[in-house]
C-alpha cells in the first residue's frame, strides 16, 4: 500500500534542500590517481591470492591492482570486465568487507585490507569515462537467445552471449533495465544514474535488443520463447514480497520496503518523498538497512530496525549494520511483530521477544510497543511469475533443463548479491555457448 498524502505524520520536505543534497551524495568518494597508486602499492600481489577465491566472479585481483600500480588502469579495467562485466556497480555495492577484502593478507596481518573495492571502482570509472567498449563481437553464429530479466544476471548473460556472436533479445518487465542495480539499492551507493549509464555502456557490444515492459506469463509464455529461440535464460529475480502475517499490515502507512527503495531510486527530487517521524523497519537484510538508513536521510526522527533473531543471523553485513547505527538507526534483535496498531493508519507496532533455540524460533510472553507512523516490511522476497514446472523445493528455479537456463536470485543457490548474479549469468552464457558449439 502506498501512503496517502493525508496520512498523518507522513510528509515530504522535512529537511533543507542542502541537507538532501548532502545526504544523498556519493557516500564513498572515488579515489583520484595519486590515491589509487598509493592504495595499489599496499598489495602484496600474492601468487596464490585468497582474494581471488573469495570473489564470486574470480577476478584476478592482484593482476588488476598491479596494472593500476604500473599506470595501466585501462588494462586493469579490462581484467576486471573479462570476469565481471558489471564491475563498476559491483565496486560500489559489493560487500567487499566480507568477501575479497576480508580474505586479503593485509587484513590478516594488519587489520587493514587493500582497498580492493575502491581500486576496482577507480579502474572501471576512468575506463568507462573514455566511452570505448573494450570487447568486440565474434562472427555471427545465427543462434538467437531470449534473456528474461534485465537484472545483473540477465545483463551478464546477454553480454557474454553477444561476445560469442549470438543474437540476444532481453525481455524486461519494468520500464528500465538494471534490475536490482536500478531499482533495489540505496541511492547514495550509486549516484548520477550510474546503473543506467553502465547498462548503456554494456549494450555497446552490439547484438543485444532490449525490450522493456514485457513480462513472462503476462505478455509471453516460456513455451513461446522455447519455440522461437535456440535457448532461453531466466534471470527474473524475486518479484514477490513475503507477507508480514500480522494484524494491521493493510493499514495506511505500511508498505513494502522494496517499493519504497524503488520509488526513491527513481525520484528526480527526493525532497518530494513523504516520510514519517517514527519509522519501523521489520527485517534483517540489506533491504531493511537501506530502507532504514534512507528514512533517516529523508528526515525521519526515529528509525528502528527490528529483527526476529540475533545480530549474527542478520544477512546484512556487520559493516552495513554499523553504518545504519552511525546514521542514527536503532537495531532491536530477537523480536517479532504481533500486530500493527491503528484505526485508519499505522500508529504503533506491537512486538514479542523471541527465543531462537534448537527447536526453532519461539515467541515469549514478554512484549513491547514501538510508536510508528510508517512501517516498512523487509522480510524477504519470493519467486513470482515463473512456470510451476521449473520451481524446485524451496521455491526457486532449478536447472538448466532442455533449452532453458537460469541464474541470479530466482535460481536455486542464488544469493541476494549483484556479484553472485553476475557470475551465474556469465557462467550460464558459457554453458549455452558450449551447447551451441557442441563442446
Amino acid at each position: 500500500m502506498t501512503n496517502s498524502p493525508l496520512t498523518p505524520g507522513i510528509v515530504p520536505g522535512r529537511l533543507p534542500a542542502a541537507t538532501y543534497a548532502s545526504n544523498f551524495a556519493d557516500h564513498t568518494p572515488a579515489l583520484d590517481m595519486h590515491e589509487a597508486r598509493v592504495a595499489a602499492d599496499r598489495c602484496y600481489f600474492c601468487h596464490d591470492a585468497p582474494c581471488i577465491t573469495a570473489c564470486p566472479t574470480a577476478i584476478d585481483i592482484p593482476l588488476f591492482i598491479r596494472q593500476i600500480a604500473t599506470g595501466t588502469a585501462d588494462a586493469a579495467a579490462t581484467t576486471i570486465w573479462s570476469q565481471n562485466i558489471l564491475g563498476g556497480m559491483c565496486a560500489r555495492v559489493c560487500p567487499t568487507e566480507t568477501l575479497c577484502e576480508e580474505a586479503c593478507v593485509r587484513e590478516a596481518a594488519e587489520g587493514k585490507p587493500v582497498e580492493i573495492g575502491s581500486l576496482q571502482r577507480f579502474a572501471t570509472d576512468q575506463a568507462m569515462a573514455k566511452g570505448k567498449h573494450p570487447f568486440t563481437r565474434a562472427a555471427p553464429t545465427g543462434k538467437r537467445v531470449a534473456v528474461v530479466g534485465a537484472g545483473p544476471a540477465g545483463l551478464a548473460c546477454a553480454h557474454r552471449l553477444a561476445v560469442h556472436g549470438h543474437d540476444v533479445v532481453v525481455l524486461e518487465r519494468r520500464p528500465k533495465a538494471g534490475g536490482l542495480n536500478e531499482y533495489g539499492i540505496a541511492s547514495y551507493k550509486a549516484t548520477n544514474d550510474f546503473a543506467a549509464r553502465e547498462v548503456d555502456w554494456l549494450l555497446q557490444i552490439g547484438g543485444i535488443e532490449m525490450q522493456t515492459g514485457v513480462e513472462l506469463g503476462r505478455d509471453v509464455t516460456l513455451d513461446q520463447l522455447q519455440a522461437e529461440y535456440d535457448a532461453v535464460f531466466l534471470g527474473i529475480g524475486l518479484a514477490g514480497v513475503n507477507a508480514l502475517r500480522a494484524a494491521g499490515e493493510d493499514l495506511a502507512g505500511v508498505r513494502d520496503a522494496v517499493d519504497f527503495i524503488a520509488e526513491l531510486r527513481q525520484s528526480a527530487d527526493v525532497s518530494t518523498l513523504a516520510i514519517g517521524r517514527d519509522v519501523v523497519v521489520i527485517g534483517g537484510g540489506m533491504t531493511a538497512v537501506d530502507a532504514a538508513v534512507q528514512s533517516r536521510l529523508l528526515g525521519a526522527e526515529n528509525v528502528t530496525i527490528v529483527y526476529r533473531r540475533g545480530p549474527d543471523k542478520m544477512s546484512a553485513s556487520g559493516h552495513e549494520q554499523d553504518h545504519a547505527v552511525q546514521t542514527g538507526v536503532r537495531i532491536i534483535h530477537n523480536a517479532a511483530p504481533l500486530r500493527v496498531i491503528g484505526k485508519d493508519h499505522a500508529e504503533a507496532v506491537e512486538f514479542a521477544y523471541t527465543e531462537d533455540g534448537p527447536g526453532g524460533l519461539k515467541l515469549s510472553a514478554e512484549t513491547f510497543t514501538l510508536k510508528a507512523d510508517q512501517v516498512f516490511k523487509a522480510i524477504g522476497q519470493t519467486l513470482s511469475g515463473a512456470p510451476a514446472s521449473l520451481v524446485a523445493t524451496g521455491g526457486k528455479l532449478a536447472g538448466p533443463t532442455g533449452k532453458v537456463w537460469m541464474g541470479g536470485d530466482c535460481a536455486t543457490g542464488g544469493e541476494d548479491l549483484t556479484v553472485t548474479a553476475v557470475a551465474e549469468g556469465r557462467d550460464a552464457a558459457e554453458s549455452i555457448h558450449a551447447a551451441f558449439m557442441g563442446v
